[in-house]
């Protein structure tokens, strides 16, 4: 199990002047391909990311940070999740430098996609290469 990757759910957000970063997440059993569709697990964890956002937005109006990059899907080793995702997090937040926040975040991800959905269309995931 401990080379099960961790799946992860963040929004790039600016409230009140401030950027933030929420997270969501779960471990995987099996990697996802880097190609593939992270599939219900992946809808699964943005729904309850977006509820979080959701409630959040009642204490002052939210702003998406990156346009269509604001809503990212990634999958990391489970090590990763105690120094550098927080660490990617901090110098995203002091900066605002989401390019290379992208580029950290490819050379850590075992995949990583942005989600959007085109109207009236269902939600879909696009890997970032």
């Amino acid at each position: 199990m401990a080379d099960a990757p961790y799946l992860i759910v963040l929004a790039l957000l600016e409230q009140d002047g401030q950027r933030a970063m929420p997270l969501q997440g779960l471990s995987l059993r099996e990697p996802l391909p880097p190609d593939g569709d992270p599939g219900e697990a992946g809808r699964a964890q943005a729904l309850e990311l977006l509820l979080r956002v959701w409630q959040r937005s009642a204490t002052a109006p939210l702003r998406q940070a990156a346009g269509d990059r604001s809503l990212l899907l990634l999958t990391v080793p489970i090590e990763a999740l105690q120094e550098q995702v927080p660490a990617l997090k901090a110098r995203w937040i002091a900066t605002g430098d989401t390019a290379t926040l992208l580029e950290e975040l490819r050379a850590l991800a075992g995949g990583l996609w942005s989600l959007g959905m085109e109207p009236r269309g269902p939600l879909h995931f696009l890997p970032l290469a």
